[in-house]
C-alpha cells in the first residue's frame, strides 16, 4: 500500500464508562499516539473510505462503532499497515505515528507491525505449543532473552492466562477454549512490547463470560498499552472506552458505497450527547 497527497436529543440510558483518565470538558487529547489527516483509503479505484481526521490519545481506549460496510475495520488496518497486502490498497494524505509518517519510504513495516499489534476477531493461535505462541514473536524478532520462561510468563500473566495455563505449557494452543485462545493471541501480541493494541471485534465470537474477561483484559492493558477496538456491540463500547469514533456509510450518486467518519468524541457525550443526528439515530438503535 502507497501514500499519496490529496487536497487537503438523548440515547437510552447505557452503562457508560467513567473516563476517569479525562475530563470531558476538556477536548484536547494530551498525548497523541497516532492522528490520521485527511484519510482516505482506495481498493483500486474504489473510494473505501473518505477524508478521516482522527487522533489516538496514549493509554485511551477508543472504540470504532458503526454499521458493517462503513470502513471501520478498514481504517483499523492502515494502522498496523495490514492493508499493504492487499493487491491495490492504497491511500492518500497521512497517518502519524508519533508524529512520524507511517507511510513515509524509509519506515520499516515489520518494526510497524512489532509496535502496532493486531488481535482479529477470530482467534488465530499458531499450529504449536502454548509457550512457543508466545516465544514466536521474540525469536523471530531475534531478540536475545536471558530467561524466555519469565517471559512466556510475563505475557500470559498480562493476559490472565497463566493460571489457566501454567501446568500445560506444552500443550497444543488448539487444546485451549475459544476464550482462552483469544486470551493467547494477546499474550503473543504483548510478548514483542508494543506501544499500541488493535482489536477488530476481539469478542464477537466468544461466550458472554469469555466476552467479560476480555473486556476486564483491556482495562488492565490500557494502563500500559494505547487501545483501539473495533465493535458492533453498543454495550461493549460504552463500557470499556474512553473514546468512541462512529462511523457510517454513504451512498454517491453512481450508488457506491463511502465510508465516513461522523464524529468522534468521549464516550460518555457520544451516548448520552452526541452533536450530530446520525451517532443519535445508531446509538439509540433506530438504524444500523
Amino acid at each position: 500500500m502507497t501514500a499519496t497527497p490529496s487536497e487537503p436529543t438523548s440515547s437510552p440510558s447505557l452503562n457508560v464508562s467513567s473516563v476517569a483518565r479525562d475530563e470531558l470538558d476538556d477536548e484536547r487529547v494530551v498525548e497523541p499516539v497516532i492522528e490520521t489527516v485527511n484519510l482516505s483509503v482506495y481498493y483500486g479505484a474504489y473510494e473505501a473510505v473518505r477524508n478521516v481526521d482522527m487522533v489516538f490519545g496514549k493509554n485511551q481506549i477508543t472504540a470504532l462503532i458503526g454499521p458493517s460496510g462503513c470502513g471501520k475495520s478498514t481504517v483499523l488496518r492502515c494502522f498496523d499497515r495490514m492493508n499493504d497486502l492487499i493487491p491495490g490498497a492504497r491511500l492518500t494524505w497521512k497517518i502519524t505515528y508519533h508524529g512520524q509518517d507511517l507511510y513515509a519510504p524509509d519506515v520499516d513495516v515489520i518494526e510497524v507491525r512489532r509496535r502496532v499489534g493486531m488481535v482479529f476477531q477470530k482467534p488465530n493461535p499458531f499450529p504449536k505449543s502454548i509457550y512457543d505462541n508466545i516465544a514466536y514473536g521474540p525469536r523471530v524478532n531475534g531478540w536475545k532473552v536471558s530467561n524466555m520462561d519469565d517471559l512466556v510468563e510475563e505475557a500470559l500473566s498480562r493476559a490472565a492466562l497463566w493460571d489457566e495455563v501454567k501446568d500445560k505449557l506444552k500443550d497444543s494452543a488448539f487444546a485451549l477454549s475459544g476464550g482462552q485462545q483469544q486470551r493467547l493471541c494477546i499474550a503473543r501480541c504483548i510478548a514483542v512490547e508494543p506501544d499500541v493494541i488493535l482489536m477488530d471485534e476481539p469478542a464477537a465470537s466468544l461466550d458472554p463470560i469469555s466476552t467479560a474477561k476480555i473486556e476486564d483484559l483491556m482495562e488492565e492493558l490500557v494502563k500500559t498499552y494505547t487501545i483501539i477496538i473495533v465493535t458492533h456491540n453498543m454495550q461493549q463500547a460504552a463500557r470499556v472506552s474512553d473514546r468512541t469514533a462512529f462511523f457510517t456509510a454513504e451512498v454517491d450518486d453512481e450508488g457506491e458505497r463511502h465510508g465516513r467518519l461522523v464524529e468522534m468524541d468521549w464516550t460518555k457525550r457520544i451516548f448520552t450527547n452526541p452533536t450530530d443526528q446520525r451517532t443519535e439515530d445508531y446509538v439509540s438503535g433506530r438504524f444500523g
